[in-house]
């Protein structure tokens, strides 16, 4: 009688350490949600790509007549007032133009040009001096535009901002949440920040850029923040 009461009470010890362990292992019971904020601010800053691109049967003067013109137009930039800082050279390049690349019974690939480019990306901090620019590198000799980004000198308060905002948004979602499930919000668990950014790019091709001065306009930009948080649900 004493044997089987032991072993039973074994049995018993063996099912509350097992079920101990299950309790264990569950997921933790949490809320896990994102959160977005953004700020709209006026800009304050452009960036431009811009360049020069000449062809000649010639390497030496499609190379000669784009420098000569990029002279020119940093030359222009430096008299409007563009800080070196603010003028960088992007690419630069010099191609052969092949005729009969495939090749057939016309005849072997050759080259007959060269194509020499030189790109510049130039930050205009005084928005009222962007369609000046425009007009003088473009009278420079300025063909080649590969786009107009708009921006905040200042970007980090912005930044703070939309944060704050992302962090906000995720909260109430998590409220939200927890009301309708029926259950206490707990605290946060963790957090973590993806992405974000600023700015907004415009593009324009140098036949439209031709015309009259230029006419730009800035708008606004959108810095934007995104986190995702966990809470814990509380018992």
């Amino acid at each position: 009688m004493q044997s089987k009461m032991g072993l039973a009470l074994c049995a018993a010890a063996m099912t509350l350490a097992l079920a101990g362990n299950g309790w264990a292992d569950a997921p933790p019971r949490q809320i896990t949600v994102t959160g977005e904020g953004q700020v709209e601010a006026v800009p304050d800053m452009a960036t431009l790509t811009l360049g020069v691109t000449n062809e000649s049967e010639d390497a030496e003067v499609a190379m000669a007549a784009t420098s000569s013109a990029v002279a020119q137009m940093l030359e222009r930039l430096t008299g409007m007032g563009i800080a070196a800082r603010d003028v960088q050279t992007q690419r630069l390049a010099l191609n052969p133009v092949w005729s009969n690349r495939g090749g057939s019974a016309s005849g072997p690939a050759k080259i007959t040009g060269f194509v020499a480019s030189n790109m510049v990306t130039v930050r205009v901090r005084d928005l009222d001096a962007l369609g000046p620019v425009l007009d003088g590198v473009i009278s420079d000799g300025a063909n080649d535009f590969n786009g107009l980004q708009f921006g905040v000198q200042e970007m980090d308060p912005l930044q703070e901002q939309a944060r704050a905002a992302a962090v906000k948004d995720a909260i109430a979602a998590a409220g939200l949440l927890a009301e309708a499930a029926g259950v206490t919000l707990g605290p946060v668990v963790s957090i973590a920040e993806h992405g974000g950014g600023g700015s907004r790019p415009m593009m324009m091709n140098m036949a439209a850029a031709r015309e009259s001065s230029v006419p730009v306009a800035a708008g606004e930009i959108t810095v934007s923040a995104n986190v995702s948080m966990v809470f814990a649900i509380a018992d």
